[in-house]
């Protein structure tokens, strides 16, 4: 597939939380048009955060970061879709599943405060729709089990029409089944949109991708060929075991295991 122009590009980008110690230090990377990126490393290490810097959440303490070759602003963030993880959403929140993907237009539209209009709710199950779970439409988000709701995420995500499409570990909270759904889902997008998913199965990412973002305060771009058990005991800081099914011999489905395999709950 022949990638277009740069989306997001970072120039020089670091960032520290408290003005001492740099969460990233020196960051460089541009995401092209039609790439689907893996985002791996430990916990800490700043996947989130360059999520948050992407959107406009984080300014940068030095370097530079441009979104479809601007200067970041909410104009071009608005062309972004985020999925956050699953265990940050107020299950409890009492809304139907179409109305809380209709949500994810707000602020795009002039008369969001005055409840959600006709269209909006028609969007909302057109994303519902091309996710295969519009039947679950009118149900409370509170009953909805793990995967359905993180498809939930995915088409509020969807429902802005974004070019690039964010996920924080959209598959921390589901079982394997669920997993398997959302990333033959991702997949389907793959023409329409440029993908970056912040995601602990590594399996995934090397079977998947196109590229490979390992992040540990700096950031190493690969193909998901060039990643080795090499480059992941240095982004693992040694503590890995990394057992390589296939992947050397081009099979590309390789699963690998480390040893801090956590997830952020």
């Amino acid at each position: 597939m022949s990638l277009g122009k740069s989306l997001v590009q970072f120039d020089n980008v670091s960032f520290s939380y408290d003005g001492k110690q740099d969460a990233l230090c020196g960051v460089n990377f541009s995401i092209d048009e039609g790439a689907f990126v893996g985002m791996i490393g430990p916990n800490g290490g700043g996947k989130s955060t360059i999520l948050k810097l992407i959107l406009g959440l984080l300014s940068p303490s030095r370097g530079c970061i441009k979104i479809n070759g601007r200067d970041i602003d909410s104009a071009n963030t608005r062309t972004i879709g985020y999925v956050p993880q699953y265990s940050t959403f107020a299950r409890t929140f009492p809304i139907s599943v179409v109305d809380a993907v209709a949500l994810g237009t707000l602020g795009l539209s002039k008369n969001s405060w005055g409840g959600i209009s006709r269209s909006e709710r028609d969007n909302a199950m057109q994303a519902l729709n091309s996710l295969g779970i519009e039947k679950i439409a009118a149900r409370p988000i509170g009953s909805l089990s793990g995967g359905q709701m993180q498809k939930v995420l995915i088409a509020r995500a969807l429902v802005s029409k974004p070019k690039l499409l964010l996920l924080d570990e959209p598959t921390a909270s589901i079982d394997p089944h669920g997993e398997e759904d959302i990333f033959k889902l991702l997949d389907s997008f793959r023409k329409e949109l440029t993908i970056v998913v912040v995601s602990h199965d590594l399996g995934f990412v090397s079977s998947r991708v196109t590229h490979v973002a390992c992040v540990n305060r700096h950031l190493d771009w690969h193909t998901p060929a060039s990643l080795n058990a090499d480059a992941l005991s240095k982004l693992y800081g040694g503590n890995v075991s990394a057992v390589l099914h296939n992947h050397e011999h081009g099979h590309g489905h390789g699963h690998h295991h480390h040893h801090n395999h956590e997830h952020n709950h």
